[in-house]
């Protein structure tokens, strides 16, 4: 058993109390940022003063030659280490010999961990953050090509009033920007180093702490030892986040769902993201998209699991904290597959407008705009309001829509009304007549289009 201590022990640790401490299963995710960490460290402890330049180089080549061998399947971390920790150490010794023994000088894991995880994190938000974009660039591709295609918008899950494709895809492309902009956020506000903080209260090396921080890529070193080693903020600030990408991946994966069933007809989802059934050879079914409505939960799992082990820790360090990785490494890659997964769905996805559009007919979705009519011709709206709702009541009699009432039943309820409230009532009109900026008419969902096109160009 590979152990960083020991030397106050008299016996060895129960073999089921070392497995149950080690980490070495899941934190050794961390090879490449404990190895840089280290890397970073060496660099500073011999500009310091602390170690020879003779020391630096053994020290760096030998993490060199460790990550290389990792990285081809030379070198296997296993079970006999403690932590990622140990192995990168007791390895780097037996390679190097006693410079190796100098790795640890002016560290302690508290503030090594620390800082692995701030690492891990900062890169995997970039990954998230590409993987958004890429999202962001397919939505912005079915709003190009969909500015007149007519459907309708629900509220209640009742059809209100008509839009366009473009414009209800429009609403999910401001909530993965939104996404974008909050691991943005993460990512700022969480780059400080916190290496050299030592177990909670620093050393009395005189490590640069700025010229580390400068090396990894940090703004500045942490402000106070102790806040350092104990703060996990930035990893439920990120498993918040991308509970809100799952939330908003949730959301559009039952739009589809209901889209993609019998009686929504909306959209055809390709071969390659359905399955079928077994026994029901009719069946096409959505299986991608209701995988990555239930991963959800998974995910606000995660969330829950670190703000509830948090919630209870004392100043500084605690063992309890080691179960900030397993539950966030597991969000992190299920994130990303859902992201990834979800753009190639929407990206092959068919879309049905003739559908769409009769859809919209359908629903009395113009009902608004025939009360505006009435409005424009003199009416209070009160009462258009209510003129309307007969006319309503009467296509659903007949069941035909307000576009197939004859004109003679539309002067039965109200004179007001001329041969021009076709065209007052056509999709046409009714979205193109919606102007005011943020609304689903033409000229607007133009602007917005080259808007996000700038915004994708530059960010």
């Amino acid at each position: 058993m590979a152990q960083l201590w020991g030397g106050r022990f008299t016996k060895e640790t129960d073999k089921l109390v070392y497995n149950f401490n080690a980490s070495i299963s899941f934190d050794q995710k961390f090879y490449k940022q404990d190895i840089r960490g280290s890397k970073a460290h060496v660099r500073m402890l011999a500009k310091q003063g602390i170690l020879t330049e003779e020391e630096r180089d053994q020290i760096l080549e030998g993490l060199d030659g460790i990550l290389a061998d990792v990285e081809s399947g030379k070198l296997e971390i296993t079970a006999e280490y403690e932590d990622i920790h140990s192995f990168v150490e007791a390895n780097l010794i037996d390679r190097i010999g006693d410079p190796g023994k100098k790795l640890h000088t002016g560290r302690s894991r508290n503030d090594q961990v620390a800082l692995d995880m701030k690492l891990y994190v900062r890169d995997e938000i970039e990954e998230i953050d590409a993987e958004l974009k890429k999202l962001l660039e397919a939505l912005q591709t079915i709003m190009e090509n969909n500015l007149h295609t007519y459907m309708p918008g629900f509220t209640h899950l009742q059809k209100a009033q008509p839009v366009t494709l473009a414009h209800h895809v429009g609403a999910y492309f401001e909530m993965f920007r939104r996404d974008r902009s909050r691991m943005a956020d993460i990512r700022k506000r969480m780059n400080t180093c916190p290496l050299g903080a030592g177990a909670l209260a620093g050393t009395t090396y005189p490590l640069d702490r700025f010229y580390t921080a400068e090396l990894l890529g940090f703004d500045e070193p942490t402000r106070n030892s102790m806040d350092s080693v104990s703060d996990r903020d930035y990893v439920i600030e990120l498993l918040s986040a991308m509970s809100t990408v799952m939330m908003h991946l949730s959301r559009f994966c039952e739009e589809i769902i209901l889209w993609n069933s019998n009686e929504y007809r909306f959209v055809e989802i390709d071969d390659a993201y359905s399955t079928g059934s077994s026994i029901m050879p009719q069946k096409k079914n959505p299986d991608i998209a209701e995988l990555v409505r239930g991963k959800t939960g998974r995910v606000y799992g995660a969330l829950t699991s670190i703000l509830t082990t948090m919630k209870g820790i004392p100043l500084a360090y605690n063992k309890d904290m080691q179960e900030d990785k397993e539950l966030t490494f597991d969000a992190i890659d299920t994130v990303k597959g859902c992201i990834a997964l979800f753009t190639g769905m929407v990206s092959t996805m068919e879309f049905r407008k003739d559908v769409m559009e009769a859809s919209a007919k359908n629903g009395f979705t113009n009902a608004t705009d025939a009360a505006d009519y009435l409005v424009n011709h003199g009416v209070p709206f009160r009462d258009a309001h209510g003129i309307v709702g007969r006319l309503v009541l009467t296509c659903i009699d007949k069941g035909i829509s307000l576009d197939e009432l004859p004109l003679e039943e539309y002067k039965e309820i109200s004179p007001v009304f001329e041969q021009d409230i076709y065209e007052a009532i056509s999709m046409k009109t009714c979205v193109e007549k919606r102007e005011t900026y943020g609304a689903p008419g033409p000229k607007v969902m133009e602007q917005i289009i080259a808007a996000n096109k700038e915004y994708l160009k530059n960010n």
